[in-house]
């Protein structure tokens, strides 16, 4: 009998992801937020000069440790594309049919020959209770090995805990704003589908995420 091969998530750092909030093996907790950008160049010298000190002033208020992650990928239109093919099939005027198919072939070749990418920002806030830190080698091992049994002790103090990670997400977006930087905290299906097109890029492209009332995480 062929023993079967182990989960990719037995190599992730990840143990689950629940109520909007990314569960690490180890106990801490992540909320990670989706950011908005700020063209720093077009602003005037004084818009600047308060971005930058509002940027100083959030630094100092903080006392743990913040990610920022910029990501690049290609842009995606095929939604987009898919509604003009629609559109073009509805015309009834021969002469606009005509202009939304050289339109919808227009942009399909200046994506592609372009290879334009589009950016997303984010911002990881960390929470990690002092006792998740002192944990016995031991028991950190067995979390690693087995994620279930990271779940079940993590339990009983998740809701303490992440009300002490939101303290800081309304801090951190609280700075943000000062800047003139919108910020929302990613919900659980948002933080399952970031995921899932980080680990398989190539798979997400012709294969969309499936119901995540449906997915179990035990798998």
């Amino acid at each position: 009998m062929v023993k079967p091969s182990a989960t990719t998530q037995q190599y992730l750092d990840i143990s689950e992801i629940r109520d909007d909030v990314v569960i690490m093996k180890d106990g801490t907790m992540r909320a990670i937020l989706l950011v908005s950008s700020v063209n720093f160049a077009l602003k005037s010298e004084e818009e600047q000069q308060a971005i930058v000190s509002s940027y100083v002033q959030f630094l100092n208020s903080i006392d743990y440790p913040l990610q920022i992650v910029v990501q690049s990928r290609k842009l995606d239109i095929e939604d987009y594309l898919e509604r003009l093919k629609v559109s073009e099939k509805e015309q009834e005027n021969e002469l606009l049919r005509v202009q939304i198919a050289d339109y919808r072939s227009f942009v399909s070749e200046l994506v592609e020959i372009g290879d334009i990418m589009s950016k997303r920002f984010y911002v990881i806030v960390p929470f990690s209770a002092v006792k998740s830190a002192t944990k016995s080698f031991y028991s950190r091992l067995l979390e690693a090995i087995f994620p279930s049994i990271g779940r079940k002790l993590k339990d009983a103090e998740f809701k303490s805990r992440k009300r002490e990670l939101m303290l800081r997400v309304e801090h951190v977006i609280s700075g943000l704003t000062a800047m003139s930087i919108q910020a929302t905290v990613m919900d659980s299906e948002s933080l399952i589908e970031l995921f899932y097109s980080l680990y398989n890029p190539e798979l997400a492209k012709s294969q969309k995420i499936e119901d995540i009332n449906k997915i179990d995480a035990d798998k």
